[in-house]
């Protein structure tokens, strides 16, 4: 595929700017010749006073002196050529005013040649102005087309087109997402093999929207459709499409379809199309708005009069909910691709993929670190080895051991270590409690996540860290698991109070704090978890926030304390669960906490061993 009009070679790109680059250095040479030719006439003869030559004159030791206006040229006897210079003055004779002997020397006269005042005049009044204004109005006349190249470009697409890459990105480098593979190979088929598809009335699909978090790989799906079906491979982002100009949006659209046409059949990747994709009539534009335009404009081309022209669109986004409807009917994207969080497996195949060009360590266990990444995307699990590799290169060692890549795991999940911080005595103590406090709750309560660390050294913006992972994936939680991750979250802030009075607590839970109410509002405002309000949500969609200045919302003031109400009620009764449960099992919160003030950090199994003997309090169960 030959992508010159799109793109410039970078050879083609070297020579114009060494023939701008030659040009600029010829006029400087040009310049500095012309004033050397006027002022640096080379002159090599000894220079003397008048009065000296005349007696030298008359005593014979010169043969012959030229005269020309009033310069003196001297040649010495016995020399071929003239040796010394004076000057004259012009209104005297050297005969009669300055006593030259003519007898002892043989005077010549020339007339006066004014080629050195002339190139020196010509260079200063004519030659040097004409130089610096036709160079200044080169300059100026190449930015004026260039900015002319830029005005009849603006409207152009910026799309990148890929297609001629060496190392291309097939379905066999993307690990997991097998369900959203299989529906991209039908992609693949229907470029590949059109006729096969056509011979039964099949139609090839017009788009294909990949919807997913960030860092799940829809671009790289996308280029992997591209690379299996060896197509070219139109890449540009939604914001690309809108500017502060009326149109310029349509016109690009226009413009990258036009281009795709040519390159038939080809694929055109829009990433974060929600940017110019959203919902009409959300703005306060009207019809005139730039993004509307545009996404008409889109509108159009994708399901417009013209058709059958084997262009299949593919957009990601991970804000599937504010896309306009008519963006997302059949005939535009006939096909929407859920690309989720990747399950264990498919974590694991994501690491093996990652570390596969990296030096592993054999007591490496890959399993053990899916286990343990539950919910991360492929982006962050590409993180977590790129941060193993960097840790064992600052080491020095040739290899990344078991430990680079659980304290890489550690630092991406909960926040690099800062063991420079200084705490006393003091803060040491009400921190123990405090983490403590987290994990005794956590482990006494029957539907909380298992505690996998416990420590006291400031992790990120915290001050110590009590660490739950779920045993397994899960794709539901309920009431009573929301209610039991609650009363943990308050457990450390319980647990200062129990220790050292209501009036004693301190800031050390204000990221405990927001965490829990804001859980306990999305239970009560999405969830339908309330109890007088069970079954009903009250959900705002995000991003909409004209219509949220402008609208009133969609329930009253009284449901407006009544929502108020139940997130109190439970914040409340997670508070009261974590006291009884505190309360019920300080021999063990103290151990702990001893434990930590010695170790700073407890892992897992020496946890659960200081822990064996809590129980549930009857106060603290749910019924």
């Amino acid at each position: 595929m030959d992508n010159k009009p799109f793109k410039p070679t970078g050879k083609n790109s070297k020579r114009r700017k060494g023939l701008k680059n030659f040009g600029f250095i010829a006029i400087l040479l040009l310049i500095g010749a012309v004033i050397y030719a006027g002022y640096n006439q080379p002159s090599t003869l000894k220079n003397v006073a008048l009065s000296q030559v005349v007696q030298d004159a008359n005593a014979g030791k010169y043969s012959k002196i030229v005269v020309s206006g009033t310069d003196l040229q001297i040649t010495e006897k016995n020399q071929d050529k003239a040796t010394i210079s004076s000057q004259k003055d012009p209104n005297e004779s050297l005969v009669k005013d300055d006593g030259l002997d003519q007898s002892k020397v043989v005077v010549e006269y020339k007339k006066a040649s004014e080629a050195g005042s002339l190139w020196a005049n010509a260079a200063v009044t004519i030659i040097l102005p004409i130089i610096l204004f036709g160079a200044l109005f080169f300059f100026v006349l190449r930015g004026a087309q260039g900015q002319g190249n830029q005005a009849m470009s603006f409207g152009k697409s910026k799309a990148r087109l890929y297609g001629n890459e060496k190392d291309k990105v097939t379905f066999k480098d993307i690990a997991g997402s097998d369900e959203a593979k299989q529906d991209l190979q039908e992609v693949v088929e229907f470029l590949k093999f059109p006729k096969k598809f056509e011979s039964v009335g099949a139609k090839i699909p017009k788009g294909v929207l990949l919807v997913g978090p960030p860092g799940t790989g829809k671009t790289m799906l996308a280029r992997a459709v591209a690379g299996e079906a060896n197509t070219p491979f139109f890449s540009i982002s939604g914001s690309e499409f809108v500017e502060m100009f009326v149109g310029v949006g349509a016109s690009r659209v226009r413009d990258l379809f036009a281009k795709a046409k040519k390159n038939s059949p080809c694929i055109i990747f829009v990433d974060e199309i929600d940017a110019v994709g959203r919902r009409r009539g959300s703005g306060m534009g009207g019809g005139h708005d730039e993004r509307e335009q545009t996404l008409n404009q889109i509108l159009v081309e994708m399901d417009g009069f013209e058709q059958g022209t084997n262009v299949i669109v593919l957009a990601a986004t991970n804000r599937s909910d504010v896309l306009d409807p008519a963006l997302l009917r059949p005939g535009r994207f006939d096909r929407r691709v859920n690309i989720g969080l990747p399950d264990r497996k498919d974590r694991e195949a994501i690491l093996k993929i990652h570390f596969a060009k990296k030096p592993l360590a054999k007591n490496v266990d890959l399993d053990a670190l899916a286990a343990k990444t539950a919910g991360s995307s492929g982006a962050d699990l590409g993180n977590i080895t790129n941060e193993a590799a960097i840790l064992a290169a600052r080491e020095n060692r040739h290899e990344i051991s078991q430990a680079d890549v659980t304290s890489a795991f550690e630092k991406v999940a909960i926040g690099p270590e800062r063991k420079s911080k200084i705490m006393s005595d003091k803060e040491k103590e009400m921190t123990a409690f405090h983490e403590a406090g987290h994990a005794v709750v956590g482990h006494v309560l029957p539907d909380s996540d298992p505690i996998h660390k416990v420590t006291i050294i400031p992790r990120g913006g915290t001050g110590g860290v009590t660490w739950s992972i779920p045993a397994e994936d899960k794709s539901y939680h309920s009431i009573i698991e929301f209610k039991d991750v609650l009363a943990r979250m308050l457990g450390g802030r319980i647990a200062e109070e129990v220790i050292y009075g209501p009036e004693r607590v301190t800031t050390g839970a204000g990221s405990d704090l927001p965490s829990a109410a804001a859980l306990a509002r999305d239970m009560v405002v999405n969830q339908g978890m309330g109890k007088k309000l069970r079954n009903q949500v009250f959900h705002v969609e995000e991003g909409m926030m004209i219509e949220r200045m402008v609208h009133e919302r969609d329930y009253s003031d009284e449901t407006a304390k009544v929502i108020d109400d139940e997130v109190e009620a439970l914040i409340s009764e997670a508070a009261t669960r974590a006291r009884e449960v505190i309360k019920a099992n300080l021999k063990s919160l103290k151990a702990l906490k001893d434990a930590l003030l010695e170790k700073e950090t407890v892992e897992a199994d020496e946890v659960l061993s200081i822990l064996k003997e809590t129980h549930m309090p009857k106060a603290a169960a749910l019924y």
